[in-house]
């Protein structure tokens, strides 16, 4: 390697710069600022944090979306992942990340709409953020109505917090850019969502004996909570419990503003101060 010219010309151009850095004080300040800012963004989990490319989740999901309400194309399973996820770990108590995203509206495009194409609607948008929620390393746990639930494994890893509410930042995107566009070719209503997170200890419960075939699912605070801070959101706005903005990368905690509600309409407590527990909204 030693050998090779191109290589020995770079190490003499780096050795030029080197010297040139010394005599100018304020080059190698502004390295020395790099440097640092380098390591912090390591450290916090910006270098090697999963990039998402939006241009082609928003064109897949246009190409899908079309493909349902005009030829009945049918999804393929996505929750099979979770599901071997929790058999594997059941009894176990994991930190997670849990987020909600729940259609409004859905009973206005019920009344306004044929049965089926209703079906079609509402299951496209459930399996879009389904997918959202994969493409951010998450897990999906499930659909419940016209809400679907995920969460993110928060064992040894510094940047979860990140990657979810990057994700609920995704969701907002693929329904504004992505599915939205192609309903209004069909004069059928846009959608929007409510998206709730939080951070806690969950446990992995099994019902019943049988390994294979018995329900499982996740049962903890974490669940409860971004449940109810989901439902106190605004129509596509992003909520998060401060125990996922405390984890969150310091560029990505300046688009959060904290919320001030009233004791009447906000009353749940922090788990270890006993005060109410503060929420964030994001503000792009």
């Amino acid at each position: 390697m030693s050998e090779n010219p191109d290589i020995e010309h770079e190490g003499s151009n780096s050795e030029s710069i080197s010297s040139e850095n010394q005599q100018n004080p304020e080059i190698k300040k502004q390295e020395s600022s790099e440097t640092v800012k380098s390591y912090v963004d390591m450290l916090m989990g910006r270098q090697g944090q999963k990039v998402v490319d939006t241009e082609t989740l928003i064109a897949q999901t246009q190409k899908r979306v079309w493909s349902s309400l005009t030829k009945g194309y049918e999804y393929p399973p996505i929750i099979d992942e979770s599901d071997k996820f929790l058999r594997k770990h059941v009894f176990s108590r994991i930190n997670m990340i849990v987020l909600y995203v729940d259609l409004v509206g859905s009973t206005d495009i019920t009344l306004s709409l044929p049965e089926d194409k209703v079906a079609i609607i509402i299951s496209s948008f459930a399996q879009e953020m389904a997918s959202t929620i994969t493409q951010h390393d998450g897990y999906v746990l499930k659909f419940v109505g016209d809400a679907v639930i995920g969460y993110f494994i928060a064992e040894g890893s510094i940047d979860t917090a990140d990657n979810a509410v990057n994700c609920a930042k995704s969701m907002l995107m693929v329904i504004e850019k992505g599915i939205n566009p192609i309903l209004s070719q069909y004069d059928y209503p846009e959608l929007m969502v409510k998206i709730g997170l939080d951070y806690g200890q969950n446990i992995i419960m099994r019902y019943g004996a049988d390994v294979e075939r018995s329900h499982v699912d996740v049962l903890g605070p974490a669940m409860n909570i971004a449940s109810k801070i989901q439902s106190m959101a605004k129509p596509n706005q992003i909520l998060i419990g401060e125990d996922v903005y405390t984890r969150l990368h310091p560029t990505i905690q300046k688009s959060f503003e904290k919320v001030v509600w009233s004791k009447h309409k906000w009353k749940y407590q922090d788990r270890e101060t006993g005060q109410l527990y503060p929420v964030f909204a994001y503000m792009g």
